[in-house]
């Protein structure tokens, strides 16, 4: 009897959410948002300038903070949409396999037409600022991150 106290304790402490018509019916806005991550990501590992130069609203900034490993000073270095597709279209994405191509994209948040989005890829993390400009969702600003590497498997 004590347990299925503690239980029903748990239960009516657990956040309820109530289901409506927009939770259960498709999200055209966040499918519009996951298409944009994905042109942007796919676009780069296929080599497709035209997919990623699609994504990407025309005043793009992609950046990272890189850190100098003599002097431990960061710098912040970044990349313009023109850049970007310029990478894309020399093929930089192709050298990834398709095995190793990970395209994990989770919409954090929106709001009327601001969005943030993440995407896991190979071997860093994106974060995406979207904004919907002329009815698209564009990508107006990438954070990234490399992921560290693995070590070598030891003998």
């Amino acid at each position: 009897m004590k347990k299925l106290g503690i239980l029903l304790l748990a239960l009516a402490a657990a956040p309820v959410h109530a289901q409506t018509a927009s939770s259960t019916s498709p999200d055209p806005e966040a499918a519009a948002i996951r298409q944009a991550a994905l042109d942007y990501i796919e676009g780069w590992y296929e080599g497709d300038a035209s997919r990623m130069e699609k994504a990407l609203h025309p005043e793009l900034a992609k950046r990272i903070v890189r850190t100098d490993a003599a002097s431990g000073r960061s710098r912040l270095d970044s990349m313009s949409a023109m850049t970007l597709v310029q990478y894309t279209r020399s093929g930089g994405g192709k050298k990834t396999p398709k095995e190793s191509q990970v395209k994990e994209v989770t919409i954090l948040d929106r709001f009327q037409n601001a969005a943030v989005a993440k995407i896991v890829a190979a071997e860093w993390i994106d974060y995406l600022q979207l904004a919907k400009s002329n009815g698209e969702w564009k990508i107006v600003n990438v954070l990234w991150e490399l992921k560290p590497k693995e070590p070598a498997p030891s003998k």
